[in-house]
């Protein structure tokens, strides 16, 4: 514990709090597992996040924010969080999800970053975890530049095409592998027969996701 806590440079005081984080449902019963701490993180994130975004852009309207806040604190952005710090390495987990890919699910990391953030949060206060999750978030130059997405990769693709009624976008699934439990499907985007971009996912609808983020990306959009 003490090679993750310098990764991710907090030491705690209760290390009981981190091994809670860290426990998944199945290593334990629901009462020793990490799912009581993901509901404190969630809320904790919120507000860090609101925060952040209310300081940061102060010219922007609620319902921006709302939407820049979501993309910032959804699942798939928790996932790659909890990437980025090795997180899955570090969870307990029962031998089914060990054995069927429970390390690199995206739901299981994404609540273990929650719950990560809500341990520090009971360890050292508001501060810490404000300290822990702000380098996660997008700069204040990053985020002041309108051209940000905000998470709705494919709504925001979608109407930009809709501007010239000759556009057309497809999406093609081009390949899935995987087992029938635990399957990567992989799609490209095209648009009006030009492949903008190709993203993979544990669903159609994610890899889709992916697709048009790398779109949006190749159009000089910054993605979240």
């Amino acid at each position: 514990m003490e090679d993750f806590e310098k990764k991710i440079n907090y030491y705690f005081k209760k290390k009981r709090l981190l091994k809670e984080a860290l426990t998944h449902s199945s290593y334990t019963s629901s009462k020793g597992s990490n799912e009581r701490l993901e509901f404190l993180g969630d809320s904790v994130l919120s507000v860090i996040v609101s925060k952040h975004l209310f300081e940061t852009l102060s010219c922007r309207t609620e319902g921006y924010l709302t939407k820049l806040r979501a993309s910032l604190v959804c699942e798939s952005a928790l996932y790659g969080y909890a990437q980025k710090i090795g997180l899955g390495g570090e969870i307990l987990l029962g031998k089914g999800e060990e054995n069927t890919g429970g390390r690199a699910r995206k739901s299981i990391l994404a609540d273990a970053f929650e719950a990560l953030i809500a341990a520090i949060y009971l360890d050292g206060g508001l501060e810490a975890a404000t300290a822990f999750i702000l380098p996660f978030l997008p700069n204040a130059e990053t985020l002041k530049n309108g051209k940000l997405i905000t998470g709705d990769y494919k709504t925001v693709l979608q109407e930009i095409v809709q501007q010239n009624p000759d556009d057309k976008i497809i999406y093609e699934l081009i390949g899935e592998e995987g087992l029938a439990h635990n399957r990567t499907f992989t799609v490209n985007i095209r648009l009006n027969g030009k492949t903008l971009g190709t993203g993979s996912g544990t669903s159609k609808k994610e890899a889709e996701r992916q697709a048009a983020g790398k779109a949006l990306v190749s159009m000089g959009y910054k993605a979240d």
